[in-house]
């Protein structure tokens, strides 16, 4: 199982459809606080539709927390626009964690500086900010599942 990191998201669409591709992909989603919204908003249900109650939901006070709960030996990759590696060019393995900041700061150069290793991007246009969020998660979490011969799914 695979593990989605978000760092203090804000808005509830891109948190539903994260939640949606999670529950379908059998991947557990961590939410840390503070959350842009309440995870019991319509919004966020409305986007992950009947799938929020099979989803292996964690919400987390701080990313400290979701780092001390991890397994022993679990690895960590931080979604950047500044990091060199591109995700493509890593290898996942069952019981990574992919981490993810907010839509509008990503994860923001203190914390990056905390957490040195592990850094990817998503390559796009130098020009251009970012993808969406939701899109990104997709994105990277195809990967690392299509890498482990997408892990039972059919």
């Amino acid at each position: 199982m695979f593990h989605i990191v978000l760092v203090e998201p804000e808005i509830p669409q891109n948190t539903g459809n994260i939640s949606r591709t999670c529950s379908v992909t059998g991947s557990a989603l961590h939410l840390v606080e503070p959350l842009g919204f309440s995870i019991d908003d319509s919004h966020v249900k409305r986007a992950g539709l009947d799938y929020w109650d099979t989803l292996n939901l964690s919400v987390h006070d701080s990313f400290e927390d979701v780092w001390s709960n991890a397994a022993k030996g679990a690895r960590f990759f931080f979604a950047t626009t500044k990091a060199k590696q591109a995700y493509s060019d890593e290898l996942f393995k069952d019981g990574d964690y992919i981490v993810f900041g907010r839509e509008t700061a990503g994860l923001g150069s203190k914390f990056l500086a905390k957490w040195r290793e592990g850094h990817i991007r998503i390559p796009m246009l130098p020009q251009k900010r970012s993808l969406n969020l939701s899109n990104s998660v997709a994105i990277v979490l195809y990967e690392a599942l299509r890498q482990n011969g997408f892990c039972e799914l059919n």
